[in-house]
Parts: structure tokens; C-alpha cells; sequence
């Protein structure tokens, strides 16, 4: 797997906390039980691609770093709920839009189809992507005590070097986007997979334009 990362570090973190089952969310102050200890299901596809980006030995120099540099960490049962409340904003900003918005634990995974984000051939951001993204830096802006990590995929078509290239200038014109926006660069991770995760089959058009897609995994940043 090729990865590139932005310049600045950040974090992935090594375990997650689960939460207790029935409390109060200190976010809404309203009694619920944690999504963490749901364990609501997701695509195998989502789950997969977070496991692959769960195995950076560097993660654990970047949350350090980023702690030290006052960004702060969750800890406990205050992991779970912050990721229920970040989710809940998600979907309330992302509906309509095409975006999937999944949950694996206390990770959240954005899936964004090529529908709503790059032409064929293309690692130029469709117009009509800036809004979606928009969208979602207004949630990790308010949200930011957790890592972001964008993925970058595509079918099948053309050679698998070619493939690998444009998933990560595809990974790296989002990353680039919310840097514009005054996402914290150190947040900012960018890894291309090529064709070699499809969600679909690379025989149908239909399935082609599913596997180019982009997903983005919220991580909490959290104490060791």
C-alpha cells in the first residue's frame, strides 16, 4: 500500500474506549446508549479500509505530537458520545447529498461517489463537490478532536500504476480543499488505494463509478 501523508503530524489511534451503556451524553445531556457499544454495522468495504489505515507504526508519534501541541484528547466514555454527536451533524448536513455516512465503532467513514466528486480521469474537484465538502468542514472544525483520514479509490480502467497515482492526487485535492479551509493540517492524512479495494464490480459501468469514489474515516484523538 502507497501512502502519503501531509507534512504536518497527526494521529491514528492505537485503541478505542468503549463507553458505558446507559448514561448521560454530556454533549446533549440527553440519557442514550453509546454507539460504541452498539457496535452499529457498516459496509464491509468502510471497515476494511480503516483496518489497512489502523497499522501506521508513525500514528502514535503524531498523537503525541498533536496532544503536546494543545489539540487536546478524549478519554473514557466521552470518546463514544462525541463521535454520536459529530455523526448525528454529518447526516444532518450531508443528507440529500449522495454521501454515505457510516459508523464502525467509535470511526466514522464518509463515502463519496464519483457522482459527487471528480470526473473520469480527473483529480479536479467537481463544482458541485465544494458544497459537500463545505458540509463536512463545518462539522470537523467544531469537531476537532479527531483525525481525518482521506481515501482516495478507483476502478478498474487503465493500468494499476495509473490507477494508484490518480487515487492519491484525488486523496490529496481533498486534503488540499480543507486545508484551504482552515482545517488544521496536522488533522490531515492522504492515502491512495488504486483499484484494489472495490466496493462493486468493475464489470458494469454501474459498478465502476461506485469504486471511484473518496472516503474520509473520522478517528477520535484519544489518551493511551
Amino acid at each position: 500500500m502507497k501512502a502519503t501523508l501531509n507534512q504536518t503530524l497527526i494521529i491514528f489511534i492505537s485503541a478505542l474506549m468503549l463507553a458505558a451503556c446507559s448514561t448521560i451524553n454530556p454533549y446533549t445531556g440527553e440519557k442514550q446508549t453509546s454507539k460504541a457499544v452498539k457496535g452499529a454495522g457498516i459496509g464491509a468495504a468502510a471497515g476494511a479500509v480503516v483496518g489497512l489505515i489502523s497499522g501506521d507504526d508513525g500514528r502514535e508519534r503524531r498523537k503525541r505530537a498533536l496532544i503536546g501541541a494543545g489539540v487536546g484528547a478524549l478519554a473514557g466514555g466521552a470518546v463514544g458520545y462525541y463521535m454520536d454527536v459529530q455523526e448525528a451533524k454529518l447526516r444532518e448536513k450531508l443528507a440529500g447529498t449522495g454521501v454515505g455516512v457510516v459508523r464502525d465503532g467509535d470511526n466514522i467513514i464518509l463515502n463519496m461517489p464519483s457522482n459527487v466528486t471528480f470526473a473520469v480521469d480527473s483529480a479536479d474537484i467537481s463544482s458541485s463537490f465544494y458544497k459537500v465538502l463545505d458540509s463536512v468542514t463545518l462539522v470537523v472544525n467544531e469537531y476537532d478532536k479527531t483525525l481525518i483520514e482521506v481515501m482516495g479509490h478507483t476502478d478498474s480502467t487503465g493500468s494499476e500504476d495509473y490507477n494508484q497515482a490518480l487515487s492519491e492526487r484525488r486523496a490529496q485535492s481533498v486534503s488540499d480543499y480543507f486545508d484551504s479551509r482552515d482545517v488544521l493540517a496536522g488533522r490531515l492524512a492522504t492515502y491512495g488505494y488504486g483499484e484494489n479495494h472495490p466496493v462493486a464490480d468493475n464489470g458494469t459501468e454501474t459498478g465502476r463509478a461506485l469504486n471511484r469514489r473518496v472516503e474520509i474515516a473520522l478517528v477520535p484523538i484519544t489518551t493511551s
